[in-house]
């Protein structure tokens, strides 16, 4: 099958659901960028160009399969069906968010949808995700584990020892590798003397393959594979995913290392347009329906931004709830 043709495993409902979830994934990035004053965290870092891969990825994994993120995990958590309540209440800083706006921005989980975490160590996802699926596969439980992790992690030891363990083992789980182009500022040629990282898997004597992620119908794919593969005994895989973040490392990032020109080609390649465009020649939407569907994004994410405004800030003293068993008797049971 190519990536033109949309897959037969997918309803209508579920292929226009992967545009919809995109979209809300760019729109709330762009509501949240307006705001970061408001919030005072620069500390944001969004997804915005790289929508296909997360929700590709976890539209090819069952409800109860896991995930871990990485400190740009907004469109992990949205992909994942966290709700955009409570991870707008958690950026902002307020007691509605996921983790009761303790963890902003780099710290979103939701362990009722299996999302383990973002997290603000690069590439710690990886030996997190490694442990689970170890546990899931001493369990005999059916599941598989998808770990994202940026280019920048490429290079951490984290990530080689659990690439390693997970090969020995053949664990159920598929690292997927986000490569931006850029570790903060530093280009991926400057740091990896290698043109596709997927060919790191070979040392490992696991899969590995290099994807276009612009078209999430191929992200779906190719990551359908790797979790059959998977859930089927054959171990683990490594796909790398070559994309473009729109924006700065973060939002207080001046991105003065890339030309305007990059960007502006980069933009042309956009995953969201390119999806409309497809589901229109395949006449499953027309641009009613599109506006129909932008028009509802927006008043989801309005809406959101009122209850969160509403949302109290966490009491002071509570602070140190959820962090130790008995904060009042650390050395007690």
């Amino acid at each position: 099958m190519s990536s033109d043709e949309l897959p037969k495993d997918l309803s209508s409902d579920e292929l226009i659901n992967l545009y919809k979830k995109m979209l809300l994934i760019r729109e709330f990035e762009q509501r949240i960028t307006k705001d970061v004053g408001r919030i005072k965290s620069p500390l944001v870092h969004t997804y915005t160009g790289e929508e296909a891969i997360a929700v590709g990825a976890c539209a090819a994994i069952n409800e109860d399969d896991y995930i871990t993120s990485t400190h740009r995990g907004h469109g992990h958590f949205i992909a994942k069906g966290g709700n955009i309540n409570s991870l707008m209440a958690e950026i902002y800083g307020k007691e509605g968010g996921i983790c009761k706006g303790r963890g902003g921005s780099m710290h979103v989980a939701d362990f009722s949808k299996y999302m383990l975490g973002a997290n603000g160590i690069v590439g710690a996802g990886p030996p997190l995700a490694l442990g689970v699926a170890l546990a899931s596969k001493m369990r005999n439980e059916d599941k598989v584990v998808l770990t994202f992790f940026g280019d920048g992690a490429a290079n951490q030891g984290m990530l080689h020892e659990s690439m390693n363990l997970a090969a020995i083992w053949k664990l159920p789980i598929i690292f997927v590798l986000e490569n931006n182009m850029y570790g903060w500022s530093t280009p991926v040629h400057y740091a990896t003397p290698i043109k596709d990282l997927s060919l790191r898997a070979q040392g490992y004597g696991m899969k590995g393959l290099t994807i276009d992620v612009n078209d999430v119908i191929e992200v779906y794919k190719t990551i359908k594979e790797a979790v059959d593969f998977a859930r089927n005994g054959g171990g683990p895989t490594l796909i790398e995913c070559k994309t473009y973040r729109w924006g700065g490392q973060m939002t207080m990032d001046a991105d003065k290392y890339r030309s305007t020109e990059e960007k502006e080609e980069w933009k042309k390649k956009c995953p969201i347009e390119a999806y409309k465009i497809k589901l229109i020649k395949s006449e499953l939407i027309d641009k009613a329906f599109i506006q129909k569907i932008e028009e509802d994004t927006l008043e989801q994410i309005e809406l959101s931004v009122k209850i969160t405004k509403k949302s109290p800030k966490p009491d002071t003293n509570t602070v140190l709830d959820d962090i130790y068993k008995n904060p009042m008797n650390l050395g007690g049971n």
